[in-house]
């Protein structure tokens, strides 16, 4: 699989509805995104999809419209700063928009509160691909391990207020939709840009960074800058989607920006509530390094040994290897090599530790030279193939993929040979 690089920059702070509607203008599909949404059990809102212009930039905007049973105060300024008792929801007015896609889902299912086996389920049951319920759900895991440490219950007592209303269900699905349909598989977020002060939620006043966005921070490792504005830039949603996705928090020396999506946020401070999204690939003259992980197993099954590399292969691993070798006392054995980037060795070194019975693991950098490669769709007699194209010294060179090679077979009954050959020579 080609590998995409996200760059999120996060200089006016992060929430769900920026996310979603950065990577609609990176060049997400919003049909597909659509359908998602109507696949949800639940009620009560539609979305919209429009352009905004702030600080005169255009951008797009992604509005989940709430129903009166569902509506919050989340973007009325003066209810959330402390300084009325009662909102206009006034965000509908925040922007002049022109008139975007509208999309109306209207279920029957309504809840006020929800806890996380709830929403598990709802996500569970949509028509996402295992992908996006993945992200979905490991998205609302770290907010319910964050909301259970800021009031101290267990995570099967969390019942979500503002980040289980419907529109952060919403958001926090459109979002992992978005990432899927765009074949992100590495995300680089360098900081969070914070505000200062305090926003009332259902508990009342808290100070801003709010409590679940400082235990979403601590717990995964998040680089937060608090500035001078007053207003909260990092929403929990927001906070808990960076956490989930995120694989590096620094930026290649040298990146060219293929694409790039700006989303606009509903809040209006003196920073202009937005975020950019670019897809960036690294132009460091073809050569980076990358770690081999290495280790001796002699008493592991061959059943353990293929679900350690399944699952290594799931994670991100470049590659996964196993080398039969004669230990000491002449003990028959298999030696693991599994070559993954740097930032990538902790979530490596976890799963073989989870699922081999070795106790050490060795690391060694290693400097490589790589082609230029991209994917390409063919299409064919039997239907569309997918080839991978490496460039060298000006010349192509052209290898279909397997898994669009052995989807053809199997659709035709044809053998591989015959159906690689024949992709290979459309190319």
């Amino acid at each position: 699989m080609e590998r995409q690089t996200l760059y999120l920059e996060c200089g006016s702070g992060i929430s769900g509805d920026m996310t979603v509607a950065a990577l609609l203008d990176l060049g997400a599909d919003p049909q597909v995104l659509d359908k998602a949404l109507k696949s949800l059990q639940i009620g009560g809102f539609q979305t919209v999809i429009s352009r905004v212009s702030k600080a005169g930039l255009s951008m797009c905007d992604f509005d989940v419209r709430l129903d009166q049973m569902h509506e919050n105060h989340d973007h009325d300024m003066e209810y959330l700063h402390g300084h009325g008792t009662s909102g206009s929801h006034g965000h509908r007015n925040y922007h002049e928009k022109e008139q975007g896609h509208v999309h109306s889902h209207d279920h029957t299912d309504i809840h006020e509160h929800r806890g996380l086996e709830e929403i598990l389920h709802i996500i569970g049951h949509a028509d996402l691909t295992e992908q996006a319920k993945a992200t979905a759900e490991n998205i609302f895991r770290i907010l319910a391990e964050a909301e259970a440490k800021a009031h101290g219950v267990p995570v099967s007592q969390v019942h979500f207020h503002e980040v289980g209303a419907v529109d952060s269900i919403v958001d926090i699905v459109a979002a992992a939709v978005c990432l899927d349909n765009l074949g992100i598989t590495d995300v680089i977020i360098t900081r969070l840009n914070e505000g200062q002060g305090t926003i009332r939620c259902q508990h009342g006043l808290l100070p801003i960074p709010v409590p679940a966005v400082v235990n979403i921070v601590q717990a995964h490792g998040l680089p937060l800058c608090v500035t001078e504005t007053e207003g909260e830039l990092v929403t929990p949603t927001g906070a808990a989607i960076a956490a989930a996705i995120r694989t590096a928090d620094r930026l290649p020396e040298i990146f060219t920006v293929k694409r790039t999506g700006m989303g606009a946020g509903k809040r209006n401070y003196e920073r202009p509530s937005m975020l950019r999204a670019m897809l960036i690939e690294d132009e460091a003259e073809g050569k980076d390094v990358i770690y081999k992980l290495e280790t001796n197993v002699d008493d592991c099954s061959g059943e353990s040994l293929g679900y350690a590399m399944e699952r290594l292969l799931d994670a991100g691993a470049r590659d996964v290897h196993y080398l039969p070798v004669y230990m000491k006392k002449n003990r028959p054995a298999y030696q693991l090599n599994v070559i993954c980037s740097k930032e990538d060795i902790s979530r490596m070194e976890q799963i073989i530790f989870e699922e081999t019975t070795t106790i050490g693991i060795r690391k060694i950098p290693m400097e490589r030279t790589v082609l230029r490669r991209e994917i390409r769709s063919v299409q064919t007699p039997l239907g569309e193939a997918r080839v991978k194209v490496c460039t060298y010294r000006g010349q192509q060179r052209f290898a279909p993929e397997y898994d669009s090679v052995t989807a053809l077979c199997r659709k035709h009954g044809k053998n591989y040979e015959e159906v690689y050959q024949m992709v290979q020579r459309l190319c």
